[in-house]
């Protein structure tokens, strides 16, 4: 089967290596539909935490079945996958957390990934996609991650919630935060970002960060400032930044991941009693709830799609989508 590999950093190699075979508890997958998600252009980019290479990337897959013995599955059927592999006996998953298992391998990131032509994944992984389009489950993932950051905030209806980041993640962020019945605030340097927002999502608020985001908050909220403020970029500055755009008895999460350490003043923070947390991945109740708004048409996934490649043009398109003027919002593959 053909296999992109991303050998080191800036670096792709197309290979031929063998179809897996089937092992118990397992379904092999024929992959149909693979988009770009920040950390794969990251690990492009080499700045990808917690990442080695050679790496197959990609895990916001949309697949049909080539071979299963999976309860309630059965060949040709489309699904998606959990791409979190956890062990199910540590802390965190004893507790109901497998999405931050101690030891996690994430499909992509820690082991080989998607972006071939049959993928090997647990039983415990698949995920039905039933009524659903191939294009609509590879995007059931990123949007299972803003509905994560969302339950994890607990936002409640008519809050304010910033979300920082107008990339997919945030895009989705926003979306989830709107369906919890928010008043949502979209973030970012880039105007196209924030157009996108304002006309394809409906979003009532956007700020440019390189305006005075605080008297812009100050107004929208009428000087109580966001209760739930949410990172999807990843980036120290923006992180640090947001600290100071957070209400009194706020809640901070961050989404975005970066490498460095995060220093904030304590007796800003202590003052407001803030809540700082982190989002990690998604549960199967993320995807469970992501797969229900979109049969209720409650969010259109197709709407970020901006690029389109087949398989074999990868290799020759995907630095291009590091370029912000080419305004990618979602690649997608097609094999």
């Amino acid at each position: 089967m053909k296999t992109l590999v991303c050998t080191s950093p800036h670096h792709f190699g197309y290979t031929e290596s063998e179809k897996p075979s089937i092992q118990p508890g397992h379904t092999l997958l024929k992959i149909q539909r693979i988009g770009v998600c920040g950390t794969d252009l990251h690990a492009f980019e080499g700045t990808q935490p917690y990442f080695s290479y050679p790496r197959i990337l990609g895990h916001e897959l949309a697949a049909t079945i080539e071979e299963t013995t999976a309860p309630g599955f059965k060949k040709e059927d489309a699904v998606t996958i959990i791409p979190y592999f956890n062990c199910g006996t540590c802390i965190a998953c004893r507790r109901g957390k497998p999405n931050c298992c101690v030891s996690m391998k994430v499909c992509g990131v820690h082991v080989d990934g998607g972006m071939r032509e049959f993928l090997l994944v647990p039983d415990s992984s698949l995920v039905s996609g039933e009524g659903l389009s191939l294009d609509e489950l590879a995007l059931v993932e990123p949007l299972a991650i803003g509905a994560h950051a969302i339950r994890r905030a607990a936002v409640e209806k008519d809050e304010f919630v910033l979300v920082v980041g107008a990339g997919p993640i945030g895009l989705g962020t926003m979306e989830f935060a709107r369906i919890a019945g928010a008043k949502v605030i979209a973030m970012d340097v880039q105007e196209s970002r924030l157009e996108f927002c304002r006309t394809k999502l409906n979003i009532p608020y956007t700020i440019n960060a390189k305006n005075d985001v605080t008297a812009e908050l100050q107004q929208i909220t009428d000087g109580d400032m966001p209760t739930v403020v949410i990172d999807a970029t990843g980036n120290l500055k923006a992180v640090t930044n947001a600290f100071q755009y957070l209400a009194h008895g706020g809640r901070y999460v961050l989404v975005g991941l970066q490498k460095e350490e995060i220093s904030f003043s304590h007796p800003e923070f202590h003052k407001r009693e803030s809540t700082l947390m982190s989002s990690r991945n998604a549960t199967r109740a993320d995807f469970d709830h992501v797969l229900a708004s979109m049969r209720k048409k409650l969010v259109d996934p197709a709407t970020y799609i901006t690029h389109r490649v087949e398989f074999g043009d990868v290799k020759d398109n995907f630095n291009s989508w590091l370029d912000p003027k080419n305004g990618v919002i979602k690649a997608m593959i097609g094999i």
